[in-house]
């Protein structure tokens, strides 16, 4: 199987989820390729480095490994360039930029400036958005698309698609991370071939109350 169809077969934001070997070999694949090599293929360098700041905040490594540890950013740079269909690509490059905009908004300066703590409090002020805003971002988003359908090249609202990006790195992030070989196998409850339906039984005797990959 190749690394495209590998891709397609992870089926993110697809409602498929296939793992096999294949799938599992690519991202233990990215989580080996050297981090100061890494060079984004789909999305621009300056969109890169928000990324890779974007997924530690996500998930920053603690007892189990962070994101970057598995090199979650280089993953979703390859799915987003291998596998998307066009739309959803050109909807991620413009939330990318939206995001970028929201942060110089916020800032008043390039988010390559920024510190580890103004990403921090970005990422925060969407993902922990009220509902109401939650509510009001994605009414921005759809007025948007709904005009975007008459003129391709206009931009999103910076908020609306701030968070819309980050709402999408972070589900995908989360996915990419429980799915990979690392996690599933030394930090989650793994059991190859699994035994008896037990309904009812002792953490202890369970996987000690972990989540079961696979």
């Amino acid at each position: 199987m190749n690394r495209r169809q590998a891709l397609r077969n992870i089926g993110i934001g697809a409602g498929v989820l296939i793992v096999g070997p294949s799938t599992l070999s690519l991202l233990q694949s990215c989580k080996n390729e050297p981090d100061y090599e890494w060079q984004p293929v789909f999305l621009t360098a300056s969109h890169g480095f928000a990324l890779k700041k974007i997924v530690d905040i996500i998930i920053p490594a603690t007892d189990t490994p962070g994101a970057s540890d598995l090199n979650i950013a280089q993953f979703i740079d390859s799915y987003m360039d291998e596998v998307e269909g066009k739309r959803r690509r050109e909807g991620f490059l413009k939330s990318a930029d939206a995001f970028s905009r929201a942060f110089e908004n916020e800032y008043d300066k390039i988010h390559e400036e920024g510190s580890d703590e103004e990403f921090e409090n970005i990422v925060k002020k969407y993902l922990k958005a009220s509902p109401a805003e939650r509510e009001e971002y994605v009414k921005r988003t759809t007025e948007t698309q709904d005009a975007q359908d008459q003129e391709s090249e206009m931009e999103i609202d910076a908020d609306a698609g701030a968070y819309a990006y980050l709402t999408s790195v972070r589900d995908m992030t989360i996915w990419a991370w429980k799915t990979s070989e690392e996690i599933g196998e030394n930090h989650l409850w793994y059991d190859p071939v699994p035994g008896e339906y037990i309904p009812c039984g002792p953490l202890e005797e369970l996987g000690g109350g972990k989540v079961m990959s696979l």
